[in-house]
C-alpha cells in the first residue's frame, strides 16, 4: 500500500562550526539549546568541526564526539564536553575518555577510538570545507546560504538564525 501523503520538504539545515575547547562556543549552547527547544525537528542542527590550533585538546574532542554520536549519544557529550571545556584544557584526552564513562557510553571504545583515529577523515573534511566557505573562527553558524561569525560576537546572532529559519520555513510552506 503506498503512502498518498506528500513527501515532507527537508528541514532547513543549520551548520554549527564548533570547536569544543573553545569557550565561545560553550557560550553558544544557550542559544543551541533555545533552537532546538524552538523548532525541534523542524530544523536540522549539524554539529561541523573546527578545531583551532591554539586548542591542542580541540582536535582529540572532535574525535571523540564522533565516536559519541556514532554510539548514539553525539549532542549529549557534545554539550558535557563544551560546559567543562577548562577541564578539557587542563586533563586533555584522559577528560574525553571520563566524560564517556559519565554518560554510560563504552570509555573503552573511546580510548580505542582516539588512538586509531578511526574518525579522523571527518574532522579532516569538515575542517577542509570550513576554511573553503571562509569559516576563520568558532563559533561560525551557516544557514539558507548565510555565514554568521559567532567567534567575533554573538549579539544577535539567534535572533538572525530564526530569522532565516523562519523564512526559509515559510517558504518550504508555500
Amino acid at each position: 500500500m503506498s503512502d498518498s501523503s506528500p513527501a515532507r520538504a527537508a528541514a532547513p539545515v543549520l551548520d554549527v562550526w564548533c570547536d569544543l575547547q573553545c569557550p565561545d562556543c560553550r557560550d553558544a549552547l544557550d542559544d543551541l539549546r533555545a533552537l532546538r527547544a524552538r523548532y525541534g525537528d523542524r530544523l536540522e542542527l549539524r554539529l561541523r568541526h573546527f578545531p583551532l590550533e591554539k586548542h591542542k585538546h580541540a582536535f582529540a574532542a572532535a574525535q571523540a564526539s564522533e565516536e559519541a554520536a556514532e554510539q548514539g549519544q553525539g549532542w549529549v557529550y557534545v554539550e558535557a564536553v563544551l560546559g567543562r571545556v577548562e577541564e578539557l584544557s587542563r586533563a586533555g584526552e584522559p577528560f574525553l575518555v571520563e566524560v564517556a564513562r559519565e554518560l554510560g557510553l563504552d570509555a573503552e571504545e573511546f580510548d580505542t577510538a582516539l588512538i586509531d583515529g578511526r574518525h579522523i577523515l571527518i574532522v579532516d573534511a569538515d575542517q577542509a570545507e570550513g576554511k573553503a566557505i571562509g569559516v576563520t573562527g568558532t563559533p561560525t553558524y551557516v544557514i539558507g546560504g548565510e555565514l554568521l561569525d559567532g567567534g567575533k560576537s554573538q549579539e544577535g546572532l539567534r535572533e538572525r538564525v530564526e530569522e532565516i529559519a523562519d523564512r526559509l520555513l515559510a517558504e518550504q510552506d508555500g
